[in-house]
């Protein structure tokens, strides 16, 4: 059995500042992390490789300083790492990287679950993985805190708000996964060493065989145009020793006067 888990380095929420010029991200002296949910994500294979003796494929694609989330995916227990990195896939939005992710799981040889984190906490958008089961014509199952393999197949528990439910899949298939399927498992000193002797192997653009014109900002269909911090809410109104009824009729009173009724 092979695994491929798709990981994004992201900045440490902790620390995150816009710059009020540039509407950017400020990156410069920010710490990067794996994106949690992605940690998630490596301890499933992980499990999957101590109870099935499955391979761990891990991939990131990002500039080269991202080839630290891989020596830290190393240092956890996973067997190989790639990095796929090119100018040319600067400015990618989320299509552009589900593309790209995608025609390297290709040449990575028959894969039969890939494995993402539900979301990137610094997108928060829920897209790549789902992007990739798209580019690969692949059943995906999303929102999943329980993985089992019987007789070949997949079957987990996909979350809902109000419950679960069960889903039978064939491999290969797309998972998505939540914090509450595991807790990550801490790197050994062993994986630590082995991790910092690596060699992180690179894929550019050309290595994917990835189009030219399906990735970076002119493959990509949408833009960021803008990023700004929310306005800070005010205390709002304190209506104390007011009954109900007179407590709704000033509700309504100030919803009319900001024009919201």
């Amino acid at each position: 059995m092979h695994v491929v888990v798709c990981i994004k380095q992201v900045p440490n929420t902790t620390d995150v500042r816009i710059d009020p010029e540039t509407n950017t991200l400020i990156r410069e002296g920010v710490e990067s992390i794996i994106n949690p949910f992605d940690e998630n994500a490596i301890e499933a294979a992980l499990q999957l490789k101590d109870s099935l003796g499955a391979k761990v494929t891990v991939i990131t694609m990002g500039p080269p300083q991202a080839e630290s989330a891989l020596r830290d995916a190393l240092a956890m227990g996973a067997d190989e790492v790639y990095l796929i990195s090119d100018r040319a896939l600067a400015g990618s939005d989320t299509w552009a990287t589900s593309y790209a992710l995608s025609q390297a799981i290709r040449k990575l040889g028959p894969v039969d679950i890939i494995l993402c984190g539900k979301q990137a906490i610094d997108g928060d958008t829920a897209q790549v993985g789902p992007g990739i089961a798209e580019f690969l014509d692949l059943p995906i199952v999303t929102y999943i805190r329980k993985l089992e393999v019987v007789d070949g197949k997949v079957r987990v528990e996909r979350v809902f708000e109000d419950g679960y439910e069960v889903i039978e899949s064939p491999t290969p298939v797309v998972l998505t996964v939540l914090k509450e399927m595991n807790v990550p498992r801490l790197p050994s000193l062993k994986g630590r060493m082995r991790a910092k002797r690596a060699e992180i192997k690179t894929l550019s653009a050309g290595d994917i065989e990835a189009d030219p014109a399906l990735i970076g900002l002119k493959g990509s269909p949408t833009r960021v145009v803008k990023i700004f911090s929310p306005p800070r809410k005010s205390g709002g109104m304190k209506l104390d020793g007011t009954s109900p009824m007179d407590a709704a009729r000033i509700v309504i009173e100030k919803l009319k006067e900001q024009r919201i009724i």
